[in-house]
């Protein structure tokens, strides 16, 4: 990451012990899942898994060993992949990266859409997960290789769960983060 970035920074959030951990981010570029794998070493400390688009995982095969699972949008087994993140996330050892929208979308875009799958997988989750959103934005400022700004939001448990209540606050959030990044300091 460090040949590739000119600058990785990130504000931090208290991860709470003996909580799994759902990650759910923003998706607007192919090194999505390699910054959330990053953002987990530097701060989650827990065993790395990502949920990815059927297709985009059959095209690199090798992202399995590096905790990559599938999910078919729109398929039967859908519901199967969501409560296997579930599964997952009963481990407090374990994080899932998910990326809520479902799809690629500009790093700029406004508001952040959040599937009714995760409201499938956080209800489907027995033990304690703890839920962190980040936004995450690219900058090239002074240098030829791009920084990375990771803005991270403690969203609560699944114990307090509400959909609508997290669509919100991630909304709030993302669009407060859009504007700080106006800001930011490099």
């Amino acid at each position: 990451m460090r040949k590739s970035f000119n600058v990785l920074r990130f504000n931090t959030v208290n991860i709470k012990p003996g909580h799994s951990v759902l990650l759910l981010c923003n998706h607007f570029s192919w090194w999505d899942g390699f910054l959330s794998d990053w953002i987990t070493t530097q701060t989650i400390h827990r065993r790395f898994h990502i949920m990815m688009q059927h297709d985009h995982l059959e095209q690199r095969k090798w992202l399995r060993y590096m905790g990559g699972f599938s999910v078919k949008k729109n398929a039967k087994d859908v519901v199967q992949s969501l409560n296997y993140t579930a599964q997952l996330l009963n481990n407090p050892n374990n994080m899932v990266t998910v990326f809520p929208q479902g799809e690629l979308l500009s790093n700029h875009a406004t508001d952040i859409n959040i599937e009714r799958g995760i409201g499938h997988i956080i209800k489907k989750i027995e033990g304690d997960c703890q839920i962190i959103y980040y936004s995450a934005f690219i900058e090239y400022f002074e240098s030829f290789k791009p920084s990375v700004y990771f803005h991270l939001l403690d969203c609560g448990t699944n114990k307090d769960f509400d959909l609508e209540r997290l669509r919100a606050q991630i909304s709030t959030f993302h669009q407060q983060a859009l504007k700080d990044q106006v800001n930011v300091k490099h």
